[in-house]
């Protein structure tokens, strides 16, 4: 059973429950799965062994911040090469994704799905818990699994620092 950590993050003007522990950097990326667009289970890391992952945990594909965020990162992904791969995970359906993707046309970042059983939520301590959507948060994974920039938004409507995130991508190549 995860941990509960509660009085550290506002949904509004109220506090809400995390569940799972903040990833530090240093630490081994715990292993996931999650659901692609067709539902197929996907394990996000042994999926991308051997690669740098940019991993976005978000609320919602249909909010605003939502979507400029994985827009921008789908940007991003045209310049950063085959050895960086970003995901964009959220508990949004799969087929509810997969038409967001379509209408935006998004196809550089694979978005995935964790509505089934909040695997990746749980894991990387974004869930929340009263809602069951996740907290913004970035995450860069080196080759090795180790994650090596974990930033974890004060609130909801926060960017990630997106020239930071790409660059820490890019020296985890080297």
């Amino acid at each position: 059973m995860p941990i509960e950590r509660s009085g550290e993050f506002k949904l509004g003007d109220k506090l809400v429950t995390m569940v799972g522990d903040e990833l530090k950097v240093g630490q081994y990326a715990p292993e996931f799965s999650v659901h692609a667009n067709d539902w197929s289970k996907v394990y996000g890391l042994e999926s991308t062994h051997g690669k740098v992952r940019i991993i976005a945990a978000l609320p919602s594909l249909n909010t605003s911040v939502c979507d400029r965020e994985t827009r921008r990162f789908n940007e991003e992904a045209a310049g950063l090469g085959q050895d960086i791969v970003v995901m964009v995970l959220s508990t949004d359906l799969p087929y509810a994704q997969k038409n967001w993707c379509a209408a935006a046309g998004v196809d550089r970042v694979v978005t995935l799905s964790d509505h089934y059983d909040t695997n990746f939520g749980e894991k990387y301590g974004v869930l929340i818990k009263e809602r069951r959507v996740f907290r913004r948060a970035v995450f860069v994974v080196d080759r090795q699994a180790k994650i090596v920039y974990a930033e974890y938004m004060k609130s909801q409507g926060d960017e990630p620092d997106y020239p930071q995130v790409l660059n820490v991508a890019r020296k985890a190549l080297e």
